[in-house]
């Protein structure tokens, strides 16, 4: 079977990564592809090394890496390689390739209609969504959604659309493309700190209640706010302060009255707390390096996940070998051992505790990460996800 997965980096990502090797944009689709694969940012070729040995041919597309996508256009004598979208880009990559199934990782809801129609050899699509549900009419158009996040799975379901849990996982190939630790960082916590309902208002009350007690590095790509997005930030919150106090004075005629009915405060897009201590995200093996050289690698959920344990920091640090401290989930005894394979916390209180436990038992650190990484070498791994993927897939074309 022909399975065609299409996925989208983080522009952030993209950017840093052709900054760092401008000399790709010049070389063949193959050269960009293998260092990008090589670099291995979220799934990379995961999915064509596992599966391959099951019987599939994948074709994974990156939709918007235009210096590989247009490569491909000009290797594959497209008239107009320089000028065409990038969509039209992936229509023609579908159209030599024939899938039997695409997996489609992306919200463009008009794109995956387009392909539905345009690419007769499909004959079923999945999709892929974490605990935060993007508004897109994408899922409509989409035979069931995998999700690692049961809190999505439910919501899906009760929309009538068909969803199923799947775990995330770690690719053993990246141990081998890293160095020796140095471990000189105690504690690391690297994410997105979203300060929006259903994001991360939790993880940014966390982080900066540990701030000032422990030697925390943040590193996030919240770091990149831009002018206009703090521009943006200080008139909404101008105009909900002068909203508020004309609400206060009760001067409203009752055809205004519902100017009264506020929504909660916003706020900057980075916390001015925590600001001073957030360095900019780092991606791929830099990301990976990193988890390994710190002692304590934190973890904290999303809000869209308030039940369980699902994101995919839980087998990145465990599976580079890095002790890892998260938020406890009742659902977690099934992925870890608790505080033997991972150390949990239910409370910040618990957390700083934890910390400071940890950082004076270095040997304790030592054991528990080989434990973590024992466990998901064994369990957690894409050659594991790969056999459940496979019997999804054969139940659903049956």
């Amino acid at each position: 079977m022909k399975i065609a997965h299409i996925s989208a980096p983080y522009p952030d990502y993209v950017s840093s990564f052709y900054h760092k090797h401008p000399e790709l944009i010049t070389q063949s689709y193959t050269q960009q592809k293998y260092q990008l694969d090589h670099d291995g940012f979220s799934w990379s070729d995961c999915w064509s090394n596992v599966l391959t040995p099951l019987g599939y041919e994948v074709l994974e597309i990156c939709l918007n890496v235009e210096p590989l996508q247009r490569q491909w256009a000009k290797e594959n004598n497209l008239s107009d390689a320089l000028s065409i979208s990038l969509e039209e880009i992936l229509i023609e990559q579908l159209k030599v390739f024939k899938p039997d199934i695409v997996w489609f990782v992306n919200h463009n809801e008009n794109l995956l209609k387009e392909i539905s129609q345009t690419i007769p050899s499909i004959k079923l699509i999945l999709g892929w969504c974490g605990s935060a549900i993007p508004h897109t009419k994408v899922w409509q158009y989409m035979n069931l959604i995998l999700s690692c996040a049961p809190e999505s799975v439910e919501k899906f379901r009760g929309l009538d659309l068909k969803s199923q849990h799947f775990n995330h996982a770690f690719d053993p190939r990246i141990n081998s493309r890293l160095q020796l630790p140095n471990k000189l960082i105690e504690v690391c916590f690297i994410g997105q700190i979203i300060r929006a309902n259903q994001f991360h208002l939790h993880r940014d009350k966390i982080l900066e209640e540990l701030i000032s007690h422990c030697d925390l590095r943040i590193l996030s790509n919240s770091y990149n706010q831009s002018i206009t997005q703090n521009i943006k930030s200080l008139l909404k919150i101008t105009a909900y302060e002068s909203v508020k106090k004309l609400s206060q004075l009760n001067i409203f005629p009752g055809s205004l009255k519902k100017l009264t009915d506020l929504p909660s405060r916003p706020v900057m897009p980075v916390n001015s707390k925590l600001k001073p201590f957030v360095s900019p995200a780092l991606f791929g093996l830099e990301m990976y390096q990193t988890l390994l050289n710190s002692k304590i690698v934190l973890n904290i959920h999303a809000d869209s996940s308030p039940t369980h344990a699902s994101n995919m920091r839980l087998f990145e640090t465990t599976g580079v070998g890095a002790c890892l401290l998260t938020d406890w989930k009742p659902n977690l005894p099934k992925l870890f051992e608790p505080d033997r394979e991972v150390v949990t916390y239910r409370s910040v209180e618990e957390c700083l505790e934890k910390v400071n436990w940890l950082l004076e038992n270095p040997k304790e650190i030592e054991l528990i990460a080989i434990a973590g990484q024992e466990r998901t070498i064994k369990d957690h791994c894409f050659e594991q996800r790969a056999i459940q993927l496979d019997q999804i897939i054969r139940k659903e074309l049956a």
